[in-house]
């Protein structure tokens, strides 16, 4: 197959980034990567703005860890709970999942992330203290600790207690009240 070299002006997952000089076949450089202006032919004259793309994509990196350091602080510094329903056995009728997560921190920061960034092999159906990783930047990652508890335990608790109460004054079998 026939290969062409091309400048990568924007960002290309799983091809490489800006300024960066790679070889692909020749319909997908003509059919996607040119109209859509994410990259030029190796040219001259495209080799000489080589430089300007290369300290463009220095200054997004840079912009880009500084933003996840930040992210990454914030986040730290979050202490949240979550409630789960559970029935009495304490088995968990829902779970806690990424995207669960995802809402909560970006009503408490304001800060969008994407769900794939959080790294949880399954949902969370216990109660406790979890702890989960998100990968915010390749060189960023933090950990996000979190409190779930059970939205059952202060009416199981209630419920006992009035149930008991209920048996003191209550006979076995319910007579008639004589008025």
């Amino acid at each position: 197959m026939p290969l062409t070299e091309l400048i990568l002006t924007d960002n290309v997952p799983g091809l490489g980034a800006e300024a960066d000089i790679v070889k692909v076949r020749r319909g997908y450089a003509r059919n996607y990567l040119l109209p859509q202006g994410k990259a030029h032919e190796v040219t001259s004259a495209n080799l000489r703005q080589l430089e300007n793309l290369k300290k463009k994509r220095a200054e997004r990196e840079a912009r880009e860890l500084n933003e996840a350091e930040e992210l990454s602080r914030r986040i730290q510094k979050m202490r949240v709970i979550f409630t789960l329903e559970t029935g009495e056995t304490g088995k968990a009728f829902g779970s806690i999942t990424a995207q669960d997560i995802v809402n909560r921190i970006k009503n408490e920061i304001g800060t969008e992330i994407d769900r794939h960034k959080i790294v949880l092999e399954h949902p969370i159906k216990s109660t406790g203290e979890h702890s989960v990783q998100i990968k915010l930047h390749h060189d960023v990652p933090t950990e996000f600790t979190f409190q779930v508890k059970s939205a059952e335990e202060p009416k199981a608790e209630a419920q006992a207690e009035g149930a008991e109460g209920e048996k003191k004054s209550r006979s076995f079998f319910r007579r008639k009240k004589e008025s």
